[in-house]
């Protein structure tokens, strides 16, 4: 039987452990592309201690049964916009659809966000290709970190702003 997949607000108690997830989840990736400024396993605990902090977004520990197993962050803006950022699974738990399961709680949670917002690194075709089967589409909106690395937006509409649009 698959281990339940919950969510919980993090608190400042959660921060080590969070901390360490985090710098394991996208180590691989910063040393692919060395993204010094952007890389969340770059990141001091103090700016997790500040995002966990924010009043204006929630951030979560997403838990695999028992076992902490990654981060999300929430962040909701105007017009029903909610963007994520950052999104993260301990390299041990990936692959078990930890990450689909978590997606469709969070939409489930924040039912009146009309659009999701998120980034990914264009060059990792696996996120793009995750993101791409959730319903995410690509905006066009790329900024080039550096030679290697490019970060691409995705955005998500939900049924809700496609009945809008049809009442229009």
């Amino acid at each position: 039987m698959p281990k339940p997949i919950t969510l919980r607000n993090a608190t400042n108690k959660d921060l080590a452990a969070l901390h360490k997830i985090q710098v394991a989840a996208f180590m691989p990736l910063l040393i692919k592309y060395n993204d010094l400024e952007t890389n969340p396993a770059n990141e001091p605990i103090e700016k997790l201690a500040n995002r966990i902090a924010e009043t204006y977004s929630d951030y979560y520990v997403i838990y695999y049964g028992h076992s902490m197993a990654g981060g999300i962050r929430v962040v909701p803006k105007e017009n029903n916009l909610t963007r994520i950022s950052p999104v993260y699974i301990h390299p041990i738990f990936q692959g078990k659809g930890i990450a689909q399961e978590v997606f469709k709680q969070i939409e489930h949670k924040y039912n009146k966000t009309r659009q999701w917002e998120l980034d990914t690194i264009k060059q990792e075709k696996r996120n793009c290709y995750f993101y791409e089967k959730l319903g995410y589409s690509k905006t066009g909106l790329e900024v080039k970190i550096n030679s290697e690395m490019t970060l691409i937006r995705y955005l998500k509409r939900t049924e809700k702003s496609k009945d809008s649009k049809r009442e229009v």
